[in-house]
């Protein structure tokens, strides 16, 4: 028995050391979907791929109910010891890897007509817009129960602990430009200073205030003006703000308080500001059925020791669209303490790689548990 588990999990990792060494970014991610497709193929699990898009479909069973997986496949675009690179630093390599073991924990019990087991291999969830196009695939438009995963950072859930819900936040960006004339550096009375108009922004983007028991946050993350004169006033500059609540209602409010905030700039300064919201996403809409079962495939694999308290976190996922587009799924979203340092998205992320098998035994216990729902 022992050597069986080994060879599974030695399996997994493999998995996972080809997919961390080829990383590919949104929408780009060809090799990889090829590579799980070869895979699902010779395990003789039906898949397929689109023509238009990255990502594939995994099925094995048949019939009610359908529960679904979503394993997000694509990486980050980030500089690493000094070069920039696609890069697994949110983990979305080992999340595939657990999805397969799932795959192949589940392929030889899961029988035609007791029910349906798809498993998405969604492209850009980085851009926040992969879940969209899956939705608008089809791809859940039967699906009863949804289920995600995601490795938490150690200060969230440490190693030996695993939540049954994560709540994330809603989420939206905001690209901006003021649009002015240059000025003379020894004539600031000619022409309005847009590096000042977009300073002037980020100050009062803090006086946004909403009750304190609303976790929310306002933020300018990007900032462009002027050029290699130093003897010129820039006139025009782009911004770029990000924009957090852990609810989508105060979110909608946020956004609103925001776009007050550059109307009373853009009148102060008697200047143009255009701005256009980019890449919402939306909150968790968590249900309680979906976490009950991943709560027993917990307790069932790890133990009740394992089982940590649902987990609300400001970070955001473009999981949550599938519920917010199709309110008839009832979704949830595992995290997984992996002793993951120093941190998501950080370049030189990393975590204890025995949570892949555990992830995959226990992601396969819940969907079984969620099978037996009818």
């Amino acid at each position: 028995m022992a050597q069986t588990e080994l060879t599974f999990e030695n399996k997994l990792l493999e998995i996972f050391e080809h997919l961390h060494a080829h990383p590919e970014i949104s929408w780009k991610e060809t090799e990889t979907t090829a590579y799980i497709s070869q895979m699902l193929t010779k395990e003789g699990v039906r898949s397929y791929t689109f023509d238009d898009c990255t990502g594939l479909i995994a099925e094995i069973g048949s019939g009610s109910p359908v529960v679904a997986v979503r394993a997000d496949i694509d990486a980050l675009w980030q500089q690493v010891n000094g070069e920039f690179r696609a890069n697994h630093s949110c983990g979305h390599d080992a999340h595939m890897s657990i999805v397969i073991g799932a795959i192949l924990a589940l392929k030889d019990e899961i029988t035609d007509g007791n029910g349906t087991v798809r498993f998405i291999f969604q492209p850009a969830e980085e851009t926040g817009t992969g879940a969209l196009k899956m939705v608008g695939k089809g791809v859940v438009d039967d699906v009863d129960y949804l289920f995600g995963i995601h490795l938490r950072p150690i200060e969230e859930v440490p190693f030996g602990k695993i939540t049954p819900a994560v709540h994330h936040g809603a989420v939206a960006f905001l690209n901006g430009k003021v649009i002015g004339d240059d000025a003379h550096g020894a004539r600031p009375h000619q022409g309005i200073n847009a590096i000042e108009v977009m300073s002037s922004l980020s100050r009062q983007l803090n006086t946004i205030n909403f009750s304190p028991f609303e976790p929310y946050s306002a933020k300018m993350t990007h900032i462009e003006a002027g050029g290699q004169s130093l003897n010129i006033i820039p006139g025009s500059g782009k911004f770029g703000l990000d924009v957090r609540a852990q609810r989508n209602k105060v979110l909608l409010e946020l956004q609103k308080a925001v776009e007050h905030k550059i109307e009373q700039i853009s009148l102060l300064y008697e200047v143009q500001i255009d701005y256009e919201w980019m890449d919402f996403t939306p909150a968790a809409e968590v249900s309680a059925d979906a976490e009950a079962f991943l709560r027993k495939g917990i307790i069932e694999v790890c133990g009740k020791e394992a089982l940590a308290e649902p987990l609300i976190t400001s970070g955001s996922d473009d999981f949550h669209f599938y519920t917010i587009k199709r309110p008839h799924i009832k979704a949830c979203m595992m995290g997984l303490g992996s002793g993951l340092t120093p941190g998501l998205h950080h370049p030189n992320m990393t975590f204890d790689r025995r949570i892949i098998k555990i992830g995959a035994e226990t992601l396969a216990a819940s969907v079984k548990h969620a099978l037996k729902s009818e």
